[in-house]
């Protein structure tokens, strides 16, 4: 059986073997670049384990993987374009080290060469392996589209939001563990499970980015403490907040969410003192942990006695410190 770091080794081996041609070098050289800049690879690791569970033939598997992940990194080549980005993981956008069309254009080669990789599956489960795989591409745009709108939406629901969560972060990570159980030629339950246990996985796990953005250690979360204060972003903290609060609570959160100037410090450490008032970390923990634990009824139901793998993952999305 293999580990997750083997397979993490797998995926960033085959990402290295894709050969692209040289010329316009315009659109593929930024394609080699941003697939360069690393990542968690958590969609296609994802894939493999689910796969793993019915099947010791890595093999199949191997293009569909890279296939979710060249599309994820497709949907942060236009995301960054749309949130004027300047950096990703640390190194300059493509759209800042070229320019917003050879950003677009690259985008688009990339989410073409997904369905290429996806379509090398066994002709019999095909059909099914590309619904799986145009639903959640549908979904992850439609996500985007209600993360922009939300931006000057002023009466944004806590339901709403999480739809968009979902849409926008977990149904690609539900997809890749279906799509990997239906490859491995698992019972359509058992492919079902782990879909439900992915997309629960998924709003679980950008719940807690919410809170570790806002009270996490800046140390150990890996970016700037308070960005999506900073950024007027509308997530679950600032809705339950806004909820919860008070008239005077709600004048202030508003106000700081306005596009008034406020000093950068005072306003996270004001936004975040409302937030404690409400008891608003613990709530936003206890919903975080409503979904993870819908995650492990779901992976619980999984037929396969090779799931450890999956409860180990689970265990180190989460172990992340506060």
């Amino acid at each position: 059986m293999n580990s997750l770091q083997q397979f993490r080794l797998l995926i960033e081996e085959e990402l290295q073997k894709i050969n692209y041609p040289t010329t316009p070098e315009k659109l593929y050289h930024p394609i080699e670049y941003v697939l360069s800049l690393g990542g968690k690879r958590m969609r296609p690791i994802l894939l493999l384990m689910a796969h793993q569970l019915y099947s010791k033939d890595v093999s199949k598997a191997i293009s569909p993987a890279i296939a979710v992940e060249v599309f994820h990194n497709f949907t942060l080549l236009h995301d960054d374009i749309m949130d004027n980005a300047p950096l990703r993981r640390g190194r300059k956008t493509v759209h800042e080290k070229w320019d917003n069309n050879v950003a677009v254009l690259s985008g688009d080669t990339m989410m073409i060469q997904a369905y290429q990789l996806v379509s090398t599956v066994d002709s019999d489960i095909l059909k099914e392996v590309l619904e799986v795989f145009s639903k959640a591409a549908t979904e992850v745009c439609e996500g985007q589209q209600w993360d922009m709108d939300f931006e000057n939406q002023l009466d944004v629901s806590i339901s709403e939001y999480l739809k968009m969560i979902e849409y926008k972060t977990s149904v690609l990570l539900a997809a890749s563990l279906k799509m990997g159980a239906v490859i491995g030629r698992s019972s359509s339950e058992d492919a079902d499970n782990l879909y439900e246990f992915g997309r629960n996985l998924g709003i679980a796990f950008q719940l807690q980015d919410d809170f570790l953005d806002a009270f996490g250690n800046p140390e150990t979360f890996g970016k700037k403490v308070g960005g999506d204060i900073l950024a007027n972003k509308k997530t679950y903290l600032y809705l339950k907040a806004m909820e919860m609060s008070d008239i005077a609570q709600k004048e202030k959160l508003e106000d700081y969410f306005s596009d008034k100037y406020f000093n950068e410090n005072e306003k996270v450490k004001s936004v975040k003192e409302i937030f404690s008032e409400l008891n608003i970390p613990t709530l936003t923990k206890q919903l975080m942990m409503e979904y993870h634990e819908k995650a492990i009824s779901h992976l619980d139901m999984v037929t396969s006695e090779k799931k450890e793998p999956l409860y180990a993952f689970l265990k180190l999305l989460f172990d992340r410190e506060n």
